[in-house]
């Protein structure tokens, strides 16, 4: 639930990578890869899908047929725009792939087109997002860099491990600590999104007022390319659900952490799920929710859509194609039986087994039944999620003593503050988390 429509339909396996505009000089092996990918982005960008096809390997034929190939790239060209030119090149090596990105221009936008080739130079991913220029991030006031020292963990074992910092408080043992856990697509560890570092200012900031904080690099942006040879059995308690969980034993198994004051705090679709990890572990001291969902996944997408196509400037016809669009595939996700799993499918670039796995899943009556503290905050401002969303976690939790409300009328979905209606354009200028929000937080968990 984060972005819009074009990180929606991609969301699951998007590159968050930082792509360098500095000169590189390549290796003849290199320069192949990137000849490669160019060709192919430009059969791509000339709308010859059938040439396109014949560069994919078996795996990417599977997941993404000629037709499928087609309906990504007209989404694509719905959002930012007819082509323009290819602009720039970046290449990143990640085990046996090599990795290009190739930045293009469009009519409305500038977008980085992400290909992935295995050994044999064949297309094993293919991924976009909007070009990003470098920031610095500059810490926000309420950051005590002195207060606090960070270190890189491991979360998890085995295939799906993990990079991750724990960040450290230097006051008196043992201290509470939290778990940060993402929204939808692969984030990195500080919750990029834009210029905008979203639980780095978390941690930070709590770690400030004597809380230990753990963040990682989400699976689908670590393990990005093997997870598209699985793609088709995803579900959220693989993208999400495992690894917040291997988070938290690992802090149980960390020094100076107080073991009966370990806390897991979601963002958007991490606040969504919050209640189905605490489910899986009562040992859990609270919850946080930031924007947590409560609604089915593909209602909010229609909603986000819909609204996003009033701040386009589009004709009132072209919005409605927009949202009708979105609204059969909506339908299409709330029909899902076990018997599509092996269809090759995918529905807002998650395939049906993701679906199923969110099928009839609650989070306030999950939350009812949990035994432990709860804090739901809320941007009045989000177009994300919105207050609808809240005004159902109250009706459902509001009575309960062990559940803490709060809203904040000029925030965002980033807790980030603003003016007026927000929109994408708005996580593009930098920004921090609110204090408040820091404060709020810290003041509950020390309670």
């Amino acid at each position: 639930m984060k972005k819009h429509l074009l990180a929606v339909l991609l969301g699951l396996m998007m590159s968050a990578f930082f792509v360098s505009n500095a000169q590189q000089t390549y290796t003849a092996a290199q320069d192949s890869a990137i000849a490669r990918a160019k060709d192919f982005v430009g059969h791509l960008t000339k709308g010859e899908h059938s040439i396109c096809i014949g560069f994919f390997d078996s795996t990417m034929k599977a997941v993404m047929p000629l037709e499928k190939l087609k309906e990504v790239w007209d989404t694509v060209l719905v959002q930012v725009g007819s082509f323009k030119k290819q602009l720039r090149v970046n290449y990143q090596k990640y085990k046996v792939y090599d990795i290009v990105f190739v930045t293009c221009v469009f009519e409305k936008d500038t977008t980085d087109v992400r290909v992935v080739l295995n050994e044999k130079k064949q297309v094993a991913g293919l991924f976009f997002s909007k070009s990003q220029a470098p920031v610095e991030y500059k810490a926000p006031p309420y950051v005590k860099r002195e207060t606090f020292r960070e270190e890189e963990v491991m979360v998890g074992s085995g295939k799906w491990t993990l990079h991750g910092t724990l960040t450290i408080p230097k006051t008196a043992e043992p201290f509470p600590a939290i778990v940060l856990v993402h929204g939808s697509g692969p984030n990195d560890r500080d919750e990029t999104i834009g210029p905008n570092k979203v639980f780095r200012d978390l941690a930070w900031g709590l770690a400030s007022k004597g809380i230990a904080v753990l963040r990682y690099e989400k699976r689908t942006r670590e393990h990005g390319t093997e997870l598209m040879a699985v793609r088709s059995k995803l579900t959220v308690k693989d993208e999400v659900i495992d690894d917040a969980l291997s988070a938290v034993n690992l802090l149980r198994g960390t020094k100076g952490i107080d073991v009966h004051r370990i806390f897991v705090l979601g963002h958007s679709l991490g606040g969504m799920l919050a209640p189905r990890i605490g489910a899986a572990d009562p040992g859990l001291a609270g919850l946080v929710m930031l924007a947590g969902a409560t609604r089915p996944l593909e209602d909010v997408i229609v909603e986000q859509t819909a609204y996003l196509a009033q701040l386009s400037g589009l004709s009132q016809e072209q919005q409605q194609a927009q949202v009708t669009a979105i609204e059969k595939q909506r339908d299409k996700v709330k029909k899902l039986t076990k018997a599509d799993t092996s269809s090759g499918e995918v529905y807002f670039s998650a395939p049906p087994s993701y679906w199923l796995d969110l099928r009839g899943y609650d989070p306030p009556q999950v939350a009812q039944s949990l035994n432990m503290r709860m804090l739901i905050l809320q941007g009045e401002r989000d177009y994300q999620v919105t207050m609808k969303d809240y005004e159902r976690w109250k009706s459902a939790l509001g009575l309960n003593k062990n559940v803490t409300f709060k809203t904040y009328p000029k925030l965002n979905h980033l807790f980030i503050a603003g003016e007026g209606k927000s929109g994408p354009a708005e996580y593009q200028r930098v920004g921090h988390v609110q204090e408040e929000v820091i404060d709020d937080v810290a003041s509950w968990l020390m309670k």
